[in-house]
This record gives C-alpha cells, sequence and structure tokens, in this order.
C-alpha cells in the first residue's frame, strides 16, 4: 500500500475511527485464538503435537505481528495522532491510540521474521524446560536459553534504552519502571525484611505445621479449591480450573478467563492457595467493562498492578484470620478426621509459617519478596553481559545461600523451577515483589472504605470485596496507568512502608514477638 492510501479509503472521520477499532479487534482475534493454543500446550495438549503447534502458532503471530506493523496502521495512528484527529477522541480512544503507537514503535523495530522465529523458539523452549525441569537436567534447557537471552538483547538494540538495558524490559510489564526505582525500592525493602526474619526465626513461639503434611487426595483438593472459587465470586460461566505443572491464568477474554492449578497430595495448601492466587488474576479480568472488550486495554494495566490482585486475594484474604474462622469448618469437613484435632488458630498459624525454601511459589509472605530479588539481580546481571546463561546454576545457588540461607540440591529445585524465562518473560518476576507492595496499599484503603472489611470476610461474605476492587480498579483495564490506579484509589503513589507495616503487625501477633 502506498503511503497515503489509507487516508483516501474513508471519508469521515467516524468512517475512519470505525475502521481503526475494526482492525484492532481483528488483531485481538488472532491474539484470542494464539491465547488459547497456548493455553491447550500448557494443559494437556499430547507431546507428539507440541511441535506442529508451536509452528501454528509462530504463524498466527507473524500474521498478528505483521498487522500491528502494517503500512495501514502506521497511516492510522498517523492520522489519529495528528491534535485535529485526537482532539476529537473520546478518553478511551485516546488510550488507545496511545497505547497501540507504543506497541507501534517499538514492533515497528523488530524484523517480522525475526519475530515469528523467536514466538517458535519460546513455544518449543516453554515444552523443552517441562521436560529438563522434572529431570533437573539443566543441560537439555541452557541452548534454548541462550537463544532466548541473545535474542532479546538483539532486540534491546532495535527497541533503545536509555540508563541501563534490562529498563527496557522493565517498562513492558511495568510502564515507567526502571532498575534505578527497583535497587531503591527493593534495598529499602530487604533492610526492613531481614531483621524481622531473624527476629522470627529467633522466636520460641513457632507454629505446629506437622498436620499439613498428611496425604490429601486430589479429587478433593480440587472441589474445595472449585468452592473457594465460587466464594470469591470467579463467574464460571466465564472460565475454568484445570491442572498444569506451573499454575498460571489465561484471559482470553472477559467472558473466558481460565486458571490452573497444581495438586500435591502432599500439601493441602499448595493447590488451595495456588488457586486463590490465580483466581485473583481472574477476577481482574473478568470484570473488565465491556465497553473496552475487542482493544488494546481490555486486559490489566500492568503486571504489578495485576499481581497485586492475586497476592491481595491469596494472602490478604486467604491467609487473614477471620477467613479462616469462617472456612475452616468448610475445611474439616471435606478432609472428614484430618483435622479434628487441630484448632482454627493452630490451623491459621501454620498457614502463614515464616520459613526459609526453595520454592518460590511455595514461598510464605515475608520471604518470598528475597525470592524475586534473587531473580531480579539475576536478569539484571544477564542483560548488562556481566553473566552468561552457562553460569547460571550457581550463581542461583550462591544467591539463594545469600539471600535465604538455603541451597537447592538439584536444578529442578532450583534454576529451572519457573517457566518464565522460558517464555521470554524477562522484566516480569519484579511485579511480584511490586504487586505485594500495590495490595498492601490498596488493602489500607480497602479498610476504610470498607469499615465492616474484617465482620464481612469473617461471615464468608467475600462478593461485596470484588465488588468494590471492580469498581476502582478491574473495570478500567489499561485505560488507567499503574501510578492513575494507585494515586485515584489510595491518594498516592507506590509506598513500600505499608507492606513493612503489614509485614510486622501480622507476624509480630503470629510470632508474638
Amino acid at each position: 500500500m502506498e503511503r497515503g492510501a489509507y487516508l483516501l479509503t474513508t471519508n469521515t472521520f467516524e468512517q475512519k475511527l470505525a475502521e481503526f477499532k475494526e482492525y484492532l479487534k481483528t488483531m485481538k482475534g488472532y491474539e484470542e485464538a494464539i491465547g488459547l493454543m497456548y493455553w491447550d500446550m500448557r494443559t494437556g495438549a499430547p507431546k507428539k503435537g507440541i511441535a506442529t503447534r508451536s509452528e501454528a502458532v509462530g504463524v498466527l503471530s507473524g500474521e498478528h505481528f505483521k498487522m500491528s506493523v502494517s503500512d495501514k496502521m502506521g497511516e492510522m495512528l498517523e492520522y489519529f495522532s495528528a491534535e485535529a484527529a485526537f482532539s476529537r477522541l473520546d478518553r478511551v480512544d485516546r488510550k488507545i491510540v496511545t497505547e497501540t503507537k507504543k506497541e507501534y514503535d517499538r514492533s515497528k523495530k523488530i524484523p517480522p521474521q525475526k519475530y515469528k522465529e523467536y514466538v517458535v523458539l519460546t513455544s518449543k523452549a516453554e515444552s523443552v524446560w517441562e521436560e529438563a525441569k522434572e529431570a533437573s537436567d539443566y543441560a537439555k534447557f541452557q541452548p534454548y536459553l541462550e537463544q532466548i537471552v541473545a535474542a532479546n538483547l538483539e532486540f534491546i538494540e532495535l527497541w533503545g534504552y536509555e540508563g541501563h538495558k534490562y529498563n527496557t524490559l522493565l517498562d513492558m510489564y511495568e510502564p515507567g519502571m526502571t532498575v534505578d526505582k527497583l535497587d531503591q525500592v527493593f534495598g529499602a525493602l530487604r533492610e526492613k525484611v531481614v531483621p524481622l526474619l531473624a527476629a522470627i526465626q529467633a522466636s520460641p513461639y513457632k507454629p505446629n505445621t506437622q498436620f499439613l503434611k498428611q496425604t490429601f487426595e486430589k479429587e478433593k483438593q480440587k472441589q474445595f479449591s472449585l468452592f473457594i472459587l465460587k466464594q470469591m465470586g470467579y463467574d464460571f460461566e466465564a472460565g475454568r480450573l484445570d491442572e498444569t505443572v506451573h499454575p498460571f491464568a489465561t484471559g482470553l477474554n472477559p467472558g473466558d478467563v481460565r486458571i490452573t492449578t497444581r495438586y500435591l497430595l502432599d500439601d493441602v495448601n499448595s493447590a488451595l492457595f495456588g488457586t486463590i492466587h490465580e483466581g485473583g488474576h481472574a477476577l481482574y479480568e473478568q470484570n473488565i467493562s465491556a465497553d473496552l472488550i475487542g482493544t488494546p486495554l481490555c486486559t490489566g494495566t500492568s503486571m504489578g498492578i495485576h499481581e497485586s490482585q492475586s497476592r491481595f486475594w491469596e494472602n490478604m484474604i486467604g491467609r487473614s484470620r477471620p477467613f479462616w474462622n469462617h472456612y475452616y469448618g468448610d475445611l474439616q469437613r471435606q478432609y472428614p478426621g484430618q483435622f479434628d484435632q487441630v484448632s482454627v488458630e493452630d490451623f491459621y498459624r501454620a498457614s502463614n509459617e515464616v520459613k526459609p525454601s526453595l520454592i518460590r511459589i511455595e514461598a510464605d509472605e515475608l520471604t518470598y519478596n528475597l525470592h524475586i530479588m534473587v531473580r531480579y539481580e539475576i536478569e539484571k546481571a544477564l542483560f548488562s553481559e556481566s553473566v552468561r546463561v552457562a553460569d547460571l546454576p550457581e550463581l542461583w545457588n550462591e544467591k539463594y545461600r545469600e539471600y535465604l540461607g538455603v541451597t537447592p540440591s538439584n536444578d529442578g529445585e532450583g534454576v529451572l523451577q519457573d517457566v518464565h524465562w522460558a517464555g521470554g518473560a524477562f522484566g516480569y518476576f519484579p511485579s511480584y515483589a511490586l504487586g505485594n507492595m500495590y495490595a498492601a496499599q490498596i488493602t489500607r484503603t480497602l479498610r476504610k472504605e470498607l469499615p465492616a472489611y474484617d465482620e464481612l470476610i469473617g461471615s464468608g461474605n467475600l462478593i461485596p470485596v470484588k465488588e468494590w476492587l471492580s469498581d476502582k480498579i478491574y473495570q478500567y483495564g489499561k485505560l488507567l496507568t499503574p501510578t492513575e490506579i494507585m494515586t485515584e484509589v489510595t491518594g498516592e503513589e507506590l509506598n513500600p512502608d505499608y507492606l513493612v507495616h503489614y509485614f510486622r503487625e501480622k507476624f509480630s501477633d503470629i510470632y508474638k514477638l
């Protein structure tokens, strides 16, 4: 298409806008198809079909990418970004143009064939990672990771960067976030968490957790997980729960938001809290305004805000005393005879045990942030090119000794434990710790605006909490930035002090500090 051809195909502003939105809707259709294929590959697609399926994902991703950087897209964005047209757009359409142009400017710098090859590479890498993790065989996964890191370094050079190369990757998940900001926030958090952790470890009032390590039937775990999801307000007519190696949530559209979990037969809490966590992500996606469907705004505003919701539901709600005061009887009935001699207070304390561990997704609230800092330090080193992919297992083990005082016995419980790097999601991990900070800050405001907060949870009425979050956060999708969300909801930008206060109050009570 010659330059200017698009501008001649439509006559009125309204027609141009309708054509632009229809184009974006078609792109969303590709995204939904790709998302469904990824979900299938992660939840039970036949192993022998993975290679061909990955190629199919590559084809669709390639077509989507071509649309995103086409001359037609460029001309539409040029038209709507100009003051004459931009000033006529409403608030939503302005944000759509701004977000689409940001993606266009970034994507335009990547050759389509190179992008397609990268999608195929990461699709295959995720399947190889599963096998490597199970066998604790880093050597099997290493060649794929080397290619993924090299590709990202090449992309960063094409995209451009300010300061640290890693800043470009951080901005993709948390707009405006930089290494300098994270170093400051993480440094301050670590400075306050480590002494608290030491005080907890020195406390003689350790919770008894033995009763958590019985054998719990998988089907009973599944039924209780489904029960709690319904209590949270998860809409099963707009989603489903499946089993996978690494729990995740997939929002295809607000009417189809799927979650997965992992059942451990010797741990009653792993699947339950994992399900609540993914359920928090799902509530966000299910409650985005219908007005945003088919647009780039029909998703969470950032990974940090998204993670704030999963961590809020998992920890601020699911691990709270009022929650178990109400639901503990249901748990006892689900597992007859297994908790008869265990009080609700003992179960609550056991479910909030603080103990340095090897596995991030099973870490307690307090030490979880240290797991994130390990990954952040490693990713930062990878993209400053001060460490090689081949050195990661050794570096990982060193960091775990330094940060948590534990050492993995194999790479399956060490450097291979997370799927994120296989999918090329560098810059994502810091979102988890940012999510904890956002969640604590949001909870403070929620308690003020819902004075009966503890009573609602203690009576098993979680819906008013979901409705408050839907009104304040969920409905807006990507219409508001993370900073706008925090400022409008809490009255200030991100403040990590609220998380520290939450930790001190909660764990001082549990450990009698």
